[in-house]
């Protein structure tokens, strides 16, 4: 049952949008549209940003801790021999020239280790900031 002051009653007399205004909602909802398809490949290039960077970093990471690994290795060994070598002498001058000798060999050792891991996690960084700087030179052009 339609009332005359029912607002959905097809009795009243329909209204016209004008022109200026269906235009002008038009362009709202054109705009509208574009900016949604430009925050989405953002948001997509973003996310693509992002899974580029934990795949590196993680590779990055199990790459050092092998590094690890292989050093504690190496150093567990070289100490197992140390020992298994001053057992074996027969005097205290004998000891004293091994343990100098082992005491220089192992900082060296430690030295190199020391500058491979370094060069480990520059190289990891650096490949993990590659996919954050490509990104961002996508929408953030270079200063002059």
């Amino acid at each position: 049952m339609t009332g005359a002051t029912d607002p959905f009653s097809a009795s009243i007399i329909p209204f016209e949008v004008p022109e200026q205004m269906r235009a002008f909602a038009e362009k709202g909802v054109s705009q509208a549209r574009e900016s949604y398809a430009k925050f989405k490949d953002a948001a997509e290039t973003h996310n693509g940003t992002v899974e580029a960077v934990f795949t590196t970093a993680s590779k990055g990471a199990s790459e050092y801790t092998a590094k690890l690994v292989e050093f504690m290795k190496a150093n567990t060994t070289a100490q197992l021999d140390f020992a298994q070598e001053l057992f074996s002498l027969k005097s205290p001058s004998e000891a004293l020239e091994l343990w100098t000798g082992h005491t220089r060999k192992q900082l060296e050792t430690l030295q190199a280790q020391a500058k491979e891991l370094v060069e480990i996690g520059q190289r990891v960084a650096n490949a993990t900031a590659e996919p954050i700087k490509a990104s961002a030179s996508k929408f953030y052009p270079p200063a002059a």
